[in-house]
């Protein structure tokens, strides 16, 4: 929280005007613990619409514009006691690459949703600016936040289920099963539009929480992938479904099913990863629980917030337990991480002393992200396995 020795974080939203989703998730999440203060927007290309929503946030109209050059100009032109610090992006993919390269080479750090940008080139030259510059860079992969999925994490590390077998991540919504784009909704229409969206519809939207997800709690990299994308909707540009077997290194195997035409579905997005001794099953519908299979023994329950979890998931959770906590929290925690990293450029102490990054999603995820999605698309394609080893640039 805000302090006199520890002053909340100035930032600017570029996105997230009127009608949009995420936007106001973000706004709410930075807010949660009092790390940041909304201080600038870029909410619209309309002037108007921006100037509104400005008005609508208690923003003065000498701070909010509809163009995002013209805010980035203008706020590297303040007093540094006076000027945002960071900058949120939350506009479709397309937009993401220019944004966050142009707020970077200003001196801001970036916040920046997902998919980080629609093609790897780009990617791969947002590493090589935060590497340059000097500056944070945060990717809202907002599931890694839950408590509970801190603790699958610590579970596999610390060993609890043997070497890991098998990795099954599904994330299935229905929203998308008619063509809601061809009515004019803001939201599936750009995600159905290649300009906008990218090579990706499904996978780019919903299909790189799933990668990450699963990376962020097993440890394991893609070795290679055979994917099948397809398009259920009649006339829709892009993929709205998708099945793909993965093989990690070391010899662990997956499966990844991703849909938005799932009719009656939600948001389904669920991890379960098979040892050699043990399991773990979580689902985000449910994300206080986590569920440990045994291959010799009863099957147990975990609960958020007990004092049997680890460090990790303690630290993540906010109420005692018993009190449900859910999305906003999870993403909360995705920024009091990204302001940890502000704060310290990075990495933080660790107990015996030594500094160990900041427990966030990077400018490297994201690019690992974007080569998953191409990756993914050149395998269904070929029809054919494909390589999947990937690492970014530092």
């Amino acid at each position: 929280m805000g302090t006199d020795n520890h002053p909340r974080i100035r930032y600017g939203m570029i996105g997230g005007g009127p009608g949009a989703f995420i936007g106001a998730v973000h706004r709410a999440a930075a807010a949660l613990d009092g790390e940041f203060e909304l201080v600038a927007g870029a909410f619209s290309v309309s002037e108007e619409k921006s100037r509104r929503q400005g008005r609508e946030l208690n923003l003065v109209d000498a701070r909010v514009s509809g163009s995002w050059t013209d805010m980035l100009e203008k706020e590297a032109a303040r007093p540094d006691g006076e000027r945002m610090q960071a900058v949120v992006i939350v506009t479709p993919n397309a937009l993401h690459y220019e944004m966050a390269r142009r707020a970077l080479e200003k001196g801001f750090d970036v916040i920046c949703d997902k998919p980080m940008t629609t093609t790897l080139e780009e990617a791969e030259a947002l590493c090589r600016a935060v590497r340059d510059t000097g500056r944070v860079f945060v990717l809202t992969h907002n599931y890694t936040g839950y408590p509970m999925v801190k603790e699958a994490r610590e579970r596999v590390q610390a060993g609890d289920l043997g070497p890991v077998r098998k990795v099954v991540v599904e994330y299935t919504q229905g929203w998308l099963a008619t063509r809601l784009e061809a009515t004019g909704n803001k939201q599936a229409s750009w995600r159905s539009n290649p300009a906008l969206a990218g090579i990706s519809s499904a996978l780019g939207d919903i299909g790189t929480h799933g990668e990450n997800l699963a990376r962020y709690v097993t440890g394991l990299e893609m070795e290679s992938l055979m994917a099948d994308l397809g398009t259920m909707v009649e006339g829709r540009d892009l993929e709205d479904d998708a099945a793909l077997f993965i093989r990690y290194e070391g010899g662990a195997r997956g499966l990844m099913h991703v849909s938005q035409v799932a009719a009656g579905e939600e948001n389904n997005l669920s991890l379960r990863i098979y040892g050699e001794r043990a399991a773990l099953i979580w689902r985000q519908e449910a994300p206080n629980e986590l569920r440990m299979l045994h291959a010799e023994g009863p099957e147990r329950v975990l609960r958020r917030g007990n004092a049997y979890l680890s460090a990790a998931a303690q630290a993540a959770g906010r109420i005692p337990p018993g009190h449900p906590e859910g999305f906003i929290e999870a993403f909360a925690n995705i920024y009091r991480a990204a302001a940890a990293a502000i704060r310290t450029r990075g990495a933080v102490a660790a107990p015996e002393g030594t500094l160990v990054p900041v427990d966030a999603p990077t400018v490297q995820d994201g690019a690992r992200g974007v080569h998953f999605i191409h990756t993914a698309v050149r395998s269904s394609r070929e029809r054919a396995w494909v390589d999947a080893r990937y690492e970014p640039p530092r």
